[in-house]
């Protein structure tokens, strides 16, 4: 596929096939390309886990209700540790999300690359989440995909609407 196809073509998918799994193979390809992710002074702050386990799922997806999301068959948190960001030196900017994001879109990408389906995730329930995982206190839950095949029959919607290039665009 052409990288600007892959790019037009990319959407929120919320739609998954609880019972279609991913093969590990095409798993660790797109867990890979988020970590071939540059990062400030290459510090790879992160950590990519991914809920599998019917245990553990139904943990993670009481976090967030929408019944879509409660068929994923895998849920990816993208996880960052501060204390091994870069910092900048003259005003205490720490990278951490900057970093997780570039590592969160390369994985997005990988995923529309593989026919695999992904929504980026915000609004979930903090308090929830961090306790299902565990989560450290020097760590911060960045973001959450569900990763999946779509239901046969799903088609995608193909309405971007973005702004034109010339009205984003400034040339100095």
């Amino acid at each position: 596929m052409d990288f600007y196809d892959l790019i037009r073509n990319r959407e929120s998918v919320r739609d998954y096939n609880p019972n279609r799994t991913i093969d590990e193979v095409i798993l660790n390809r797109i867990l890979n390309a988020g970590r071939l992710a540059p990062s400030a002074s290459n510090r790879q702050p992160w950590t990519f886990l991914l809920v599998s386990s019917k245990e553990k799922l139904e943990e993670v997806r009481a976090c967030y209700k929408k019944s879509w999301f409660q068929q994923a068959p895998h849920i990816l948190i993208i996880i960052g540790d501060k204390t091994k960001s870069w910092i900048r030196s003259y005003d205490g900017y720490n990278s951490i999300e900057t970093d997780l994001a570039i590592a969160m879109d390369h994985i997005i990408l990988a995923a529309e690359y593989e026919n695999i389906g992904t929504c980026w995730i915000e609004e979930y329930d903090f308090k929830i989440l961090s306790n299902a995982i565990s989560l450290k206190e020097n760590e911060v839950i960045f973001a959450i995909t569900p990763l999946g095949y779509q239901n046969k029959g799903y088609q995608k919607h193909g309405n971007k609407k973005r702004k034109p290039l010339e009205e984003i665009i400034k040339i100095i």
